[in-house]
């Protein structure tokens, strides 16, 4: 029995499209495994934070980035991304305008616009993450902590441009009422720092 060209034809037809359709299942598994083994950097707070432009953030005014829990300034020309928790106890630090300081409304700590500590009962300055710019974006890496400065390392004065934004017994390091204050969002870090960063000290 003679086997025509048109037989041929479509054998060698079906026999490439087995043969793609294999070699497609191959990639697919393992892009898969890949994707699973090395997943992509998390989103939001964990992962790098998107901040915005880089001349955004003019010297000397503080933007606070929720999505990222820091804040982004510029001091002498560097930005810095400060942690908003207070190295004591892990309550959310505001910025005071007035002061032109970081004051912490729990127990009073102090520390100055890059974060360094002027006085109260934290162990060191704020913490910070890594900045990264990129294509003139600013970029956050808030999966790695970096300690904050010891107590006595200032590089600017820490002295309050203005009225400090504590209330008097806040000021003398007594705790507020029940709350009135601001700590950490539920499913933050608490007061285990390192809970799912890497911990690097400050230079």
């Amino acid at each position: 029995m003679r086997v025509g060209e048109g037989d041929i034809d479509r054998r060698r037809f079906l026999n490439w499209t087995w043969k793609a359709l294999a070699l497609g299942l191959v990639v697919e598994g393992g892009w898969t495994t890949y994707d699973i083994l090395v997943p992509r950097a998390a989103a939001g707070f964990g992962g790098v934070v998107t901040a915005g432009a880089e001349g955004g953030f003019p010297e000397g005014e503080v933007s606070y980035v929720v999505e990222g829990r820091f804040y982004l300034t510029r001091v002498q020309g560097e930005l810095l991304a400060l942690y908003q928790k207070c190295p004591h106890l892990g309550c959310r630090v505001p910025f005071c305008e007035s002061s032109g300081r970081f004051e912490c409304p729990c127990h009073g700590s102090i520390f100055t616009l890059r974060g360094e500590y002027v006085e109260g009962p934290s162990p060191r300055g704020m913490d910070t993450f890594p900045v990264l710019v990129e294509d003139g974006v600013v970029r956050v890496d808030t999966g790695t902590i970096v300690e904050g400065p010891a107590k006595g390392v200032l590089t600017m004065s820490g002295e309050p441009a203005g009225p400090s934004c504590l209330d008097e017994g806040a000021a003398h390091g007594e705790a507020p009422p029940v709350g009135g204050h601001m700590e950490e969002p539920a499913g933050g870090h608490g007061a285990e720092e390192t809970d799912g960063h890497a911990q690097t000290e400050a230079p």
